[in-house]
């Protein structure tokens, strides 16, 4: 019988920590501030951003937010960046992306002073995470880590395989799993023979970007199969990257679509921001 990995209930209890940290921390007189940028009206940005500002509120952090119209130029954006870089008030910026084509998001993304970089997207962060130096990591795969530490499920030694390789989630992801001492295999869209691979792996990270792309017959038996994709299917219900119905039974472990890896983003980010208090304060 596989267990289903909770992920509202474990981010749930990350915000609750964070609470108790925060109000601590405001009973010495400390203030922490995130500020968020959106450009642009994009559904799913602006979901995200209020999902934010709500977990601000809940834990006792401060959101400052800019939502700037789509047309905004990109030297007024990079304007706005350096203006909260220099504001010693604020200890996290956070870019929501996409931005519009115009403007260049890998310019943006270096914009972001890495001391205030709570996305962990910074070429510094992702440099520090590659030679194992304390830095932010990427939200969703720190989470997944904490999915998997909570759920008592032992990397040490593991055949890790991780199915993606964006500098989002594949990549980080492969350098966690890495840091935990597991054994690494990333595979992507021109990797030979994906299913002898991914029914080696005892834990299955899974990033592909296509809904129900993995089946039973990539995963061997009693494996943790961790889903990070999120679509929607012919019937308007959300899916992941794996076929939950038939590859659940095959499992140990499994995250569901919705309610797995999604909340912890968020959890994480803010742990990022309480992180970038502490940094900016030693």
């Amino acid at each position: 019988m596989y267990n289903i990995i909770d992920g509202k209930a474990i981010s749930a209890k990350i915000k609750e920590e964070l609470k108790e940290q925060v109000a601590e921390l405001k009973s010495h007189g400390a203030e922490i501030c995130l500020a968020v940028i959106q450009v642009g009206d994009d559904k799913a940005s602006s979901v995200y951003v209020n999902n934010k500002k709500k977990a601000c509120e809940y834990i006792g952090i401060e959101s400052l937010s800019y939502h700037l119209p789509a047309e905004t130029k990109e030297a007024e954006l990079l304007e706005l960046i350096e203006s909260l870089n220099q504001n010693s008030k604020v200890n996290g910026i956070l870019v929501q992306l996409p931005v519009p084509e115009h403007i260049d998001e890998d310019r943006v993304i270096k914009a972001i002073s890495p001391m205030k970089d709570v996305d962990g997207f910074h070429p510094e962060s992702v440099g520090a995470l590659s030679i194992g130096q304390s830095g932010f990591v990427s939200c969703t795969p720190a989470g997944i880590i904490q999915l998997l530490k909570r759920s008592n499920v032992e990397i040490t030694g593991k055949e890790c395989v991780v199915v993606g390789r964006s500098n989002i989630v594949g990549k980080p992801m492969a350098l966690l799993l890495l840091r935990e001492n597991g054994t690494v295999t990333i595979c992507h869209s021109r990797t030979r023979d994906l299913k002898e691979v991914t029914k080696r792996a005892d834990i299955l990270v899974v990033a592909i970007g296509k809904p129900k792309f993995i089946d039973e017959s990539y995963v061997k038996d009693g494996a943790v199969v961790i889903d990070v994709g999120i679509h929607r299917n012919e019937d308007n219900k959300l899916c992941g990257d794996v076929d939950f119905d038939s590859v659940a039974p095959k499992t140990s472990y499994i995250t569901p679509v919705p309610g797995g890896v999604g909340p912890m983003t968020i959890a994480m980010l803010m742990h990022n921001v309480v992180e970038a208090y502490h940094m900016q304060n030693k």
